[in-house]
């Protein structure tokens, strides 16, 4: 087996060579996603119809193909899975310090929010916020079908991978739930492998890790050495910090999908021992429930909120970083590996029909639960169309479609409508 590895000079797709100091390019990769961080609200599907626009549409840091490829493989591993591509596409950019520009500024303002809170600091939840936050939701119904319509165009350019996306989105219609997530995605390559066997060659190098072999090996065994030894250390030595990062690293690795799936395990890990009280760990979800960003953040809270020490700003983070960490290690251990396998013929198909199934994936949660908790009158409906008309027909940025609409979701508020 013969697996090229990834290195920095690596053949990169158009638009991925950095031409630029290292640390301008770590600065212009976090302003990047320091942007996104503060306008993606709508969940970690929405946050992936962001990344689209703002990374294969606007950027052309990566084809729509490999995007997809990308959106399947975070979808798979444990771990969020759009913080997960949001670092591999920093990873690409600048390697392993563009990867770490684009957690920091993908999560910070929503994490310093959670921390916000868990001190207490009072949060606007008058109807003005409440006006603001539905205006924001509405840009997200209006991203995802901006990246529903043009993941349709190039992923599923013929009946078999239309039928496959069709299908997929009906089982999410009519099965909502992770399990079936995973299961379209892996029913979506099954059906590849078996009606796609004359798929084409990819591109030559459409995801630029930017990790070598040996690099990916070692996080993998770091991944487990951690996962296995954690709990150990923790049993044995009694350190307050070591019990904190056990339990959010358990919790980070252990759930697949990330978002509200990681709920259970967070209560289990915080309010079962009375770390955090049952009330609070409540009122802190729904603070994060308002937020943009990944809602894995809701971590920072519960490590600041602890009544066991560490607590305040240092419990926070060791919460935060430790709840994160297991998805990074995964994304950094398969991503040297993913370009030999997608060379491979049958996984070519394979791959074809799990990038099929992720657009009936994005449609699917384009419907529920981004249209279904956003558009709720014909006001909130004309909002969301004229939103997607402004992205789609009339090519404005898309902090420009967020402040249009926010900003009418506010009217909204004032006029009564």
């Amino acid at each position: 087996m013969n697996i090229r590895q990834s290195t920095p000079n690596a053949e990169m797709p158009e638009g991925s060579k950095s031409e630029v100091p290292a640390g301008e390019e770590f600065f212009g990769i976090l302003a990047i996603f320091l942007r996104l961080g503060l306008t993606s609200f709508g969940g970690p599907i929405a946050h992936l119809g962001y990344f689209r626009k703002e990374f294969v549409e606007q950027r052309r840091w990566l084809s729509d193909a490999a995007y997809a490829e990308l959106v399947a493989l975070s979808q798979f591993l444990p771990g969020p899975a759009s913080s997960q591509a949001g670092f591999a596409l920093g990873l690409t950019r600048g390697g392993y310090a563009g990867g770490l520009a684009a957690w920091i500024g993908f999560t910070l303002p929503s994490a310093l929010i959670m921390i916000a809170a868990a001190y207490g600091i009072a949060l606007a939840k008058g109807p003005e916020a409440q006006g603001l936050i539905e205006g924001l939701k509405l840009v997200a119904v209006a991203v995802v079908a901006q990246a529903v319509l043009g993941m349709w165009r190039s992923l599923c350019p013929d009946a078999p991978r239309g039928t496959i996306a069709v299908l997929a989105l009906a089982a999410l219609a009519a099965f909502p739930g992770l399990g079936m997530q995973l299961g379209v995605i892996a029913a979506g390559a099954a059906g590849g492998l078996l009606i796609l066997r004359h798929e084409g060659a990819p591109d030559a190098a459409p995801i630029a890790s930017r990790v070598s072999v040996s690099a990916g090996v070692a996080a993998l065994v770091l991944f487990f050495a951690l996962l296995f030894l954690l709990p150990v250390a923790a049993s044995y030595l009694s350190n307050p910090a070591i019990g904190l990062a056990n339990a959010f690293y358990r919790a980070g690795a252990l759930v697949f999908g990330g978002g509200h799936v990681v709920l259970p395990l967070l209560e289990e890990a915080t309010v079962t021992p009375g770390w955090v009280a049952r009330d609070d760990f409540l009122a802190g979800y729904g603070v994060a429930q308002a937020l943009p960003g990944p809602l894995f953040s809701f971590a920072a809270y519960l490590g600041a909120a602890s009544a066991a020490e560490p607590n305040g700003l240092a419990g926070a983070i060791i919460a935060l970083i430790a709840i994160f960490l297991p998805g990074v290690l995964l994304m950094l251990g398969c991503l040297p590996f993913w370009d030999w396998l997608r060379r491979e013929p049958r996984i070519r198909a394979a791959i074809a029909g799990a990038n099929a199934a992720v657009v009936g994936l994005l449609a699917a949660a384009l419907y529920d639960p981004i249209w279904v908790s956003a558009v709720k009158d014909g006001a909130s409906l004309a909002l969301a169309v004229l939103a997607f008309a402004a992205l789609v027909l009339w090519r404005l940025p898309v902090l420009a479609v967020v402040t249009l609409t926010a900003g009418a979701g506010l009217t909204r508020v004032f006029l009564n409508i």
